[in-house]
């Protein structure tokens, strides 16, 4: 382990966290990912050898200790929580620019799915549907499914009636879940469109929120309004434009 050879406590924190990808993985055990796999869907560009070296290292300093049921972090690794939010947070309100090659389906999908606030969901098993609009078909279509307030993403089709179904470009949606647009907003423009029951579509924005560093004074839950009459269940209505703050 290198160091810096200084007695100050932000360089003896730094000689252990400041290894790359180590601060992201302590982020996907924060989350409540315990199984290997389940934290390589977090950090996805990083090998399994790298992380597998990096749980070695923080398990050796008494940050994560091993179990029956995967990794878990020590006292002092839940100890981090606080700054690892706070170091999120101010990434979120300095480090506006997201570029093109950060932009990642599986990733947002994953975040979505272990943050999805479930219980404002209905009780019944939920499907939404979301269409990637700028990318290949291959990779275009996801599916958001919430069944006794347990949430799943999928890119293959899950089978489940689809209650309403969300078509907006990865950067946008990846924008309104970071907090940068806001769902009224991005209602308002057109570059969310949510195609369902009108008393539906008011509700999707609630369903999804948005990511648990997003700004507060980012409202998650405009209040839409639809165009189109309202459907049966072989018509459409579609809210691509009208939204006021609630």
């Amino acid at each position: 382990m290198a160091t810096y050879s200084q007695f100050c406590p932000v360089a003896k924190a730094m000689e252990i966290l400041d290894e790359r990808w180590t601060v992201l993985v302590v982020r996907e055990l924060l989350l409540g990912s315990t199984h290997f796999n389940d934290l390589r869907r977090g950090v996805p560009r990083m090998s399994p050898a790298l992380l597998a070296t990096r749980l070695r290292s923080l398990e050796r300093v008494g940050i994560v200790v091993r179990t029956d049921a995967g990794y878990e972090l020590t006292e002092c690794g839940r100890d981090l929580h606080t700054a690892v939010l706070h170091l999120g947070t101010w990434g979120q309100k300095w480090i506006k620019d997201v570029g093109d090659a950060e932009l990642d389906p599986h990733l947002l999908m994953w975040d979505v799915q272990r943050t999805v606030p479930t219980s404002r969901w209905p009780p019944a098993t939920t499907c939404l549907s979301i269409e990637f609009i700028d990318l290949p078909p291959r990779r275009r279509r996801w599916w958001l499914v919430v069944k006794d307030q347990v949430a799943e993403s999928c890119d293959v089709d899950p089978g489940h009636e689809v209650s309403a179904t969300l078509r907006v470009s990865l950067r946008d949606l990846t924008l309104v879940w970071r907090g940068d647009l806001g769902w009224p907003q991005a209602l308002r423009s057109g570059r969310v469109q949510i195609e369902a029951l009108p008393a539906v579509a008011r509700q999707v924005p609630e369903w999804i929120g948005q990511s648990l560093l997003a700004p507060p004074d980012q409202p998650a839950v405009p209040e839409a309004r639809s165009t189109a009459p309202e459907r049966t269940s072989s018509t459409a209505a579609s809210i691509s434009g009208e939204s006021q703050r609630s």
